[in-house]
């Protein structure tokens, strides 16, 4: 089962995020625990996260993950949208990697779940 994780993270300094990275591969390594695939989608502001992911990208998201691989007039269709709005609101998604083509050029969310979460949290 493959998972994808989104998140918001306002401390995105780099050698902060290669020293926690660094840290979970050893752990992985040391425990050599089997893991499901994450994928991880990390923002940096709320901003930035729904100007990647609007709720109409959000509602193509979930129907995708619903019907499964789809041409891009097909999901538009269902969705009772303009195919160039969608084939927009598509071109992003696989650029962030949230959506993929198939061989045979269709298009599909590869994740089983999605999960996505943030903190709100006061300054001290």
């Amino acid at each position: 089962m493959k998972h994808a994780l989104i998140q918001i993270r306002h401390d995105l300094d780099p050698d902060a995020t290669l020293d926690a990275m660094g840290k979970d591969f050893v752990e992985a390594w040391k425990t050599e625990a089997p893991s499901n695939p994450v994928a991880t989608f990390t923002f940096s502001s709320p901003a930035q996260l729904f100007s990647v992911i609007s709720p109409k990208r959000w509602e193509l998201i979930e129907h995708l993950q619903k019907i499964g691989p789809s041409s891009v007039r097909g999901l538009a269709r269902a969705l009772g949208r303009d195919i160039k709005r969608v084939h927009d609101d598509v071109t992003a998604l696989i650029e962030w990697g949230i959506i993929e083509k198939t061989e045979k050029g269709k298009i599909c969310v590869p994740y089983d779940v999605i999960h996505a979460g943030f903190d709100l949290r006061a300054v001290a």
